[in-house]
C-alpha cells in the first residue's frame, strides 16, 4: 500500500490493523496526526515500513516488536516521543532503521545490538540519554551508523571498533567524555568520522 506524498490529515485508523496480508506500507509526506496505532503489530508480513515526514507524536508502539519479517523502518522525521522500546530488538531481519529528527529520550535499548543484519542506523536529532551500549558492538553489517545531535554521556565503547565495515560513524554532539578508544583504527572502510562537540580528553 503505497499512499506516499499525498495531503492525507488525520490520524492512522486502527482498522489498518486489519490489513494483515500488506507487505510494504508506506504512509511517508503526509501531514498525519495523531499516534501510530499499536494494531500495526498485526501487520506480520511486512517487509517495509515508512511512516517519515508526517506529524506523528506519542511513542513508538512496542507492537512494532511483532513485524520480524521488517528489512526496512523509517520513522524519521516525526514528533515521536518517549523511549526507543526494547521490543525493536525482536526486528533481527533489519538492515534499514531510521528515527531521526524525533523527540526520543531515554537511552539506546541494549536490545538494539540482536540487529545483526542492520547496514543502516540512525538516531541522530533526538534526546536521547545515557551511554551507548556496548552491544553495538554486535552490529558487524553496519556501513553508517549516525548518534550526532542527542545528550549521550559516558565513553565510547571499545566494542566499536567490530564494526569494521563502517564507513561513516557520525557520534558528534553529544556529551561524551573520556579517551577515543584505540579501537576505533580497527575501522580501515571508514570515509567519515566526526567526535566534534563532546567532551572527550586524552
Amino acid at each position: 500500500l503505497y499512499i506516499a506524498a499525498n495531503q492525507l490529515s488525520g490520524s492512522i485508523p486502527s482498522e489498518i490493523g486489519n490489513l494483515t496480508s500488506l507487505t510494504h506500507l508506506d504512509l511517508a509526506t503526509n501531514p498525519l496526526t495523531g499516534e501510530i496505532p499499536s494494531e500495526i503489530g498485526n501487520l506480520t508480513n511486512l517487509t517495509s515500513l515508512y511512516i517519515d515526514y508526517t506529524a506523528l507524536e506519542g511513542a513508538i508502539p512496542p507492537e512494532v516488536g511483532n513485524l520480524t519479517d521488517l528489512s526496512y523502518l523509517n520513522l524519521a522525521v516525526n514528533q515521536l516521543s518517549g523511549s526507543i522500546p526494547p521490543e525493536i530488538g525482536n526486528l533481527t531481519n533489519l538492515t534499514y532503521l531510521n528515527l531521526r529528527n524525533n523527540q526520543l529520550t531515554g537511552s539506546i535499548p541494549p536490545e538494539i545490538g540482536s540487529l545483526t543484519n542492520l547496514e543502516r542506523l540512525y538516531l541522530n536529532y533526538n534526546q536521547l540519554t545515557g551511554s551507548i551500549p556496548p552491544e553495538i558492538g554486535n552490529l558487524t553489517s553496519l556501513e553508517r551508523l549516525y548518534l550526532f545531535t542527542n545528550e549521550l554521556t559516558g565513553s565510547i565503547p571499545p566494542e566499536i571498533g567490530n564494526l569494521t565495515n563502517l564507513t561513516q560513524l557520525y557520534i558528534s554532539s553529544n556529551q561524551l567524555t573520556g579517551e577515543i578508544p584505540s579501537e576505533i583504527g580497527n575501522l580501515t572502510n571508514l570515509s567519515l568520522l566526526r567526535l566534534d562537540n563532546n567532551q572527550l580528553t586524552g
